[in-house]
């Protein structure tokens, strides 16, 4: 039997990672050559505060629509509260359900109808 050998793959030691290929093309080493570059410590703060006001921007409107959302399922529940309590209202003040419900209590509905009473001024 063969033994074991080490091989090196040449293919992947051209390819390199990612974050390699990045180093390369960007180049901070030259940079950063001489110390910290002051002069871009302004721009850099400006661009870091206005990512931090979007972020908290987006996380505010995501919440604001979360918000919204429930607010709208609410209200559709309570409009169909709203419309059933109204229909069982129309259907219990009806004469006829009115007349059932007083009629327990041993009242009966007059069969006259009703007369107007007029008085005379002197």
């Amino acid at each position: 039997m063969a033994t074991n050998t080490f091989r090196i793959n040449e293919g992947a030691s051209r390819k390199g990672s990612i974050f390699s290929r990045l180093e390369s093309l960007v180049r901070l080493d030259a940079v950063f050559e001489h110390g910290l570059p002051v002069k871009y410590l302004p721009h850099i703060l400006f661009v870091t505060a206005i990512g931090i006001f979007y972020i908290g921007n987006s996380h505010y409107a995501e919440k604001n629509i979360r918000k919204i959302d429930r607010l709208k399922s609410e209200v559709e529940d309570l409009r169909a509260d709203y419309t059933t309590l109204k229909a069982d209202y129309m259907y219990a003040s009806k004469q006829s359900e009115v007349a059932k419900n007083v009629r327990k209590l041993g009242i009966k509905e007059s069969l006259q109808p009703p007369e107007k009473i007029v008085i005379k001024n002197k």
